[in-house]
């Protein structure tokens, strides 16, 4: 009589198939809840700033008024860049679905020149400042200012570096399943930096060159 029970092996591989998509989408969740945890604790520190410089940014200490040392059109062409940047990033957010590699890096390194021309701008108004006297410690108000505008360009070297890293990473390992859940990580990132930015041009400088 002919034995018709099938071999362990035979149903074997559909039973652990299984089991490694539920773990990766578990892991895929996890990983994007623990970022979106990280970013409302990272949103705190910078209403912390915020309120800080609500407070005493009107203590100038005899020293220089915002409408005295901020270049709007150099603030507005710095914010157009950063816009800018989440518009690329967006660009490539198709192509990391699709799993195309070379689009993504594409728009990513684009995002990542947008990004450098950001920092660059905003040392060169820092560095600026200082040489006219413009110091952090010369009054509250310089203080704030920049430690507020200091900790976001911070955090967006930050994402530069990241990018950097994503950059070789997606040249050595392609758009596997973890490359994918890091790019999700860093759009939420780079948008969150986008948003923060809004809020700094302004409250700081829109408000603070017309008062």
């Amino acid at each position: 009589m002919t034995d018709h029970t099938l071999a362990p092996s035979d149903a074997a591989p559909t039973w652990h198939l299984a089991d490694d998509d539920d773990h990766d989408h578990g892991g895929n969740g996890a990983t994007v809840l623990g970022f979106w945890i990280y970013l409302m604790s990272d949103a705190l520190i910078f209403a912390s700033l915020f309120a800080m410089f609500g407070v005493v940014r009107t203590s100038y200490a005899g020293g220089p008024m915002p409408h005295e040392i901020f270049e709007l059109p150099l603030v507005a062409l710095n914010t157009a860049l950063l816009l800018a940047s989440s518009i690329t990033f967006g660009q490539a957010m198709p192509h990391i679905e699709a799993g195309r590699v070379g689009p993504t890096r594409f728009w990513l390194a684009v995002t990542g020149l947008l990004g450098a021309a950001f920092v660059g701008i905003e040392l060169y108004e820092f560095s600026t400042l200082i040489a006219e006297g413009a110091t952090p410690q010369r009054s509250a108000f310089l203080s704030a200012f920049f430690t507020l505008v200091g900790t976001h360009g911070a955090h967006v070297t930050v994402g530069l570096l990241w990018i950097g890293v994503l950059l070789v990473q997606l040249g050595q390992h392609g758009l596997s399943q973890p490359m994918k859940r890091r790019l999700i990580c860093l759009s939420m990132f780079w948008h969150f930096l986008d948003i923060i930015w809004i809020g700094v041009f302004t409250f700081v400088y829109l408000f603070g060159a017309i008062r």
